[in-house]
């Protein structure tokens, strides 16, 4: 097995793509290992030293690292991916909860709402799981955006820049009812 890795924008996580499907659909965060108790994969990461994070997407596993410098963890990541696709136990046994938090909107924006949630679906989530991290639309209220940024995106020192000059402007360019976007915690 031949697990390759890509750096994301964010120097505290790495991408490690092992060839294979890590998640059928959806994404997965785990941010300690009291929550990891669903994620078999996620557990075994959490064995490693320094790691303080696992973000699990379609074909990828996001590892944050809370300490430590990435050539004396990676060996140590790699090997449990690798230990842990040889042994056949599932990435997931159960489903995290949380995944499905309340939307919040008006009922009269539902139209303007379906619009921002297809440009993210299409436009931006595929750019930013290249990264290894997710964004998922939470509520619009008053022109104002709000979107949960996880996995390499979370805690990354260019999400304020994605999020105001990267989302925002082609929000606004294709409703132009958005006038905001801010992130909030899941």
């Amino acid at each position: 097995m031949f697990i390759q890795t890509e750096s994301t924008p964010n120097p505290a996580t790495l991408k490690f793509l092992p060839g294979r499907m890590v998640m059928g659909s959806g994404t997965a965060e785990f941010l300690n290992l009291e929550e990891a108790h669903s994620s078999p994969l996620a557990e075994r990461l959490f064995g490693v030293p320094g790691v303080s994070g696992v973000f699990l997407g379609g074909d990828f596993v996001a590892v944050t690292k809370s300490s430590g410098e990435w050539p004396h963890i990676k060996p140590a990541i790699l090997g449990a991916i690798m230990e842990h696709f040889m042994s056949g136990i599932p990435v997931l046994i159960e489903e995290p909860a949380g995944e499905d938090e309340d939307e919040f909107f008006e009922e009269g924006d539902a139209e303007i709402v379906g619009t921002i949630k297809e440009l993210i679906e299409t436009r931006v989530r595929p750019a930013v799981a290249q990264d290894g991290g997710d964004i998922t639309f939470r509520g619009f209220r008053d022109g104002t955006v709000y979107l949960n940024m996880r996995g390499a995106c979370s805690g990354c020192p260019s999400s304020t820049a994605t999020l105001k000059h990267g989302i925002e402007n082609l929000l606004r360019h294709y409703v132009p009812e958005v006038r905001d976007i801010r992130q909030v915690e899941a």
